[in-house]
């Protein structure tokens, strides 16, 4: 899987139907990212479908709507969401730069406050008295030691000469690990180590009754998730006891079954595992070498389930001195340059970033693009686990300049927004961006709030 740059702009294949106009505001082409990632998911879905019996479909992509889902795709109906930003969150300017705070989560929130040596109920001009007398690497090395999240804002030649960004620009799009053999599926196979009736798989339901654990946060993984979930995957997202992120839950729970576990503790370790075993399919967003504490390195868990498709994403990278740093799409825009040539392309006085965060989408699309991918392989006794990066997604977004469509988005108001029910009350969905003829994405679980379910697989 690759994303193709031509004469300074996304590129799709040949056989994927575009449509709409409109491109979002920015330095770089974002909405042929929107594309080009979506359009690799779809093309996934129609390659599965064909391997499943039927003509490979055709798949189509809007520019429009997809732009609009690299933002929100869910609005409530009567009622608000919370503020998906905390209050200190954002950027300030250090004594020699800018360096952005990254603090939803309530224990970034606290160390990010510890190492400026204030208190809980600090306000933003406490924090940015506090940032303005710091150097902005010494501090974002503090935060990121007290397990916090910062980055200080670099510009793209400054992002090639660091090691993390060199380390970065060596890395594929796709790191696939290597093959591993399992005996070969039957054609209609939904699992590998599961009996019991399960939804018949066809090529109108290329991922019915295939397994899918979601150990991710934070958008990327989640929207991975819910693209397979629209083709038919049961999936399972688990969140640790304390993670709540109200802001984001009818955006990123759709088609999922949403549960807790504290896999720090024995027993919650233990269900984890039980849970790994019933799996087809793994997606987490765990630092490199967060699992091997936990005793579930990629070795462990492909020899303890050798058809397990196992794809890793993560902020910076699978290589290189930031490999094990927290991050999110907002700190990646800062720290490889792009907030930087947001700044110089639009003439602010401060970092301008993406009008989305893009990064987290595609990833998103590209992880579940993976995903799709390997699972058509263990259908054939092939088995591969793949990691990507948001860091390395920005490599290929930075190869490009602005959209040559430069004119403006449809309003919102335009789309034909579907009714939904959540968990939270009425709302509307844009419609799908992707299409893959024949192949309906819908889901019959609504969005509901992480917690609302068991730690069980449906049906067992």
């Amino acid at each position: 899987m690759n994303l193709t740059v031509g004469n300074g702009n996304f590129a799709t294949d040949s056989r994927v139907q575009l449509t709409g106009t409109g491109s979002l505001p920015s330095a770089f082409d974002v909405t042929g990212l929107a594309v080009a990632s979506m359009a690799a998911a779809g093309t996934a879905v129609a390659q599965l479908c064909g391997r499943l019996g039927s003509l490979t479909p055709v798949v189509a992509v809007d520019r429009a709507v997809a732009s609009a889902w690299f933002g929100l795709s869910f609005r409530p109906d009567g009622w608000e969401l919370p503020p998906v930003w905390d209050s200190i969150a954002g950027d300030y300017p250090t004594a020699d730069g800018w360096i952005r705070l990254h603090t939803n989560a309530p224990h970034h929130r606290a160390a990010a406050l510890a190492v400026l040596g204030l208190p809980a109920g600090a306000g933003r001009e406490h924090v940015a008295r506090a940032v303005a007398s710091r150097s902005g690497v010494e501090l974002e090395d503090a935060i990121a030691a007290a397990n916090g999240c910062a980055a200080v804002m670099h510009s793209r030649q400054q992002w090639l000469a660091h090691p993390q960004g060199a380390a970065i620009a060596a890395e594929p799009l796709v790191h696939w690990g290597p093959e591993r053999r399992v005996p070969p599926f039957g054609r209609h196979d939904a699992g590998a180590r599961r009996v019991g009736p399960r939804p018949a798989v066809t090529p109108a339901r290329p991922l019915a009754g295939v397994r899918v654990l979601d150990l991710t946060r934070v958008i990327a993984g989640p929207v991975a998730t819910r693209f397979l979930a629209l083709y038919g995957a049961d999936v399972l997202r688990i969140d640790p006891p304390d993670w709540i992120e109200p802001g984001l839950e009818p955006e990123m729970t759709l088609g999922k079954h949403c549960a807790r576990l504290d896999v720090k503790s024995p027993s919650g370790l233990a269900r984890l595992e039980e849970l790994l075993a019933g799996a087809d399919i793994f997606i987490h967003g765990y630092r490199p070498d967060a699992l091997d504490r936990l005793g579930l390195s990629d070795a462990v868990l492909a020899g303890r389930h050798p058809a397990l498709v196992n794809v890793a994403l993560d902020a910076y990278g699978w290589t290189g001195p930031w490999a094990q740093r927290r991050g999110f799409d907002s700190l990646v825009q800062m720290s490889c340059g792009i907030a930087h040539a947001g700044m110089e392309q639009f003439g602010r006085d401060r970092p301008f970033p993406l009008p989305v965060q893009a990064l987290d989408h595609a990833t998103g699309y590209l992880t579940a693009a993976a995903a799709i991918d390997a699972w058509r392989e263990v259908l054939d006794g092939r088995v591969r686990n793949a990691r990507l990066s948001l860091a390395r997604t920005a490599v290929e977004l930075m190869r490009t300049g602005p959209s040559l469509d430069d004119s403006d988005l449809p309003a919102a108001e335009s789309f034909a927004w579907e009714a939904e029910s959540t968990g939270w009350g009425p709302g509307q969905r844009l419609p799908q961006a992707v299409v893959v003829d024949g192949v309906p994405a819908r889901t019959s679980v609504e969005a509901r709030g992480y917690g609302s379910a068991a730690a069980t697989w449906a049906g067992g």
